[in-house]
């Protein structure tokens, strides 16, 4: 009998030693299944973000190079045509973007000025005699389209843009006309002479027309020589 109890004793304290240790070790198993869960709600939780974040930044890219497309700017502009117009280009015009929006919007004034400027001035002086609102509104209409020729008078010798190979003995410019579109034109170095004027804005002359270069922004001495031979043997005179 002494000896049964004392193994029914030993029995029921050895049970008692090992539920904690399960219940321990159901926690820690419980406790490892929702950090492993956590985890992975975490990571999946940061991957949105992060494409979220990359969604912004791009929309956001796509808007501020609109915004700077829009805007007037002193420079040549940094992008390049896709289907390759723009090769071979070795000189474009510091400020065209800025010569061609001021042009149409003398351009814009003007029209208006022929168009508005007569309505204007005969129906809002009823007691006006009809003689000087006539001459209110030629002068209108002179004043807009002196300055707009004026305008054009000034930048029209601006290269825009300037298509050169080496070694080809001609090059393409761009040019703005007066209705501020661009035009296409073929010199050869052969026909650039100096041009002896007192006209602003002038570096060569060809063909009996005037065309300017902006030297500072014209990176290639070699076309710059071409373009000013005369200024060039002068120097050397004076040497």
């Amino acid at each position: 009998m002494g000896r049964a109890a004392l193994v029914h004793l030993l029995r029921s304290q050895t049970k008692q030693l090992l539920k904690p240790t399960n219940f321990q070790s159901g926690f820690r198993t419980r406790s490892l299944g929702t950090w492993t869960g956590s985890s992975v709600v975490k990571t999946n939780f940061d991957s949105a973000l992060f494409l979220g974040s990359q969604k912004r930044w791009a929309s956001y890219s796509r808007a501020k190079t609109a915004e700077d497309e829009d805007r007037i700017s002193i420079g040549p502009r940094k992008t390049v045509e896709a289907d390759g117009k723009d090769s071979g280009i070795v000189y474009e015009g510091p400020i065209s973007s800025t010569i061609k929006k001021v042009k149409l919007l003398s351009l814009s004034t003007c029209c208006l000025s022929v168009s508005l400027g007569p309505v204007i001035t005969f129906m809002t002086a009823q007691d006006m005699n009809v003689i000087v609102k006539g001459a209110v509104a030629s002068s209108v209409i002179f004043f807009s389209a002196t300055t707009t020729g004026i305008l054009h008078w000034f930048v029209s010798p601006y290269i825009h843009k300037l298509r050169w190979q080496p070694g080809s003995d001609s090059f393409e410019v761009e040019m703005m006309t007066w209705l501020a579109t661009f035009v296409t034109k073929t010199i050869k170095f052969s026909d650039i002479r100096h041009a002896e004027t007192n006209r602003p804005f002038v570096t060569f002359k060809a063909n009996d027309e005037f065309y300017f270069v902006d030297t500072d922004h014209c990176h290639n001495k070699a076309l710059l020589a071409k373009l000013t031979p005369q200024k060039q043997e002068s120097a050397f005179k004076n040497l």
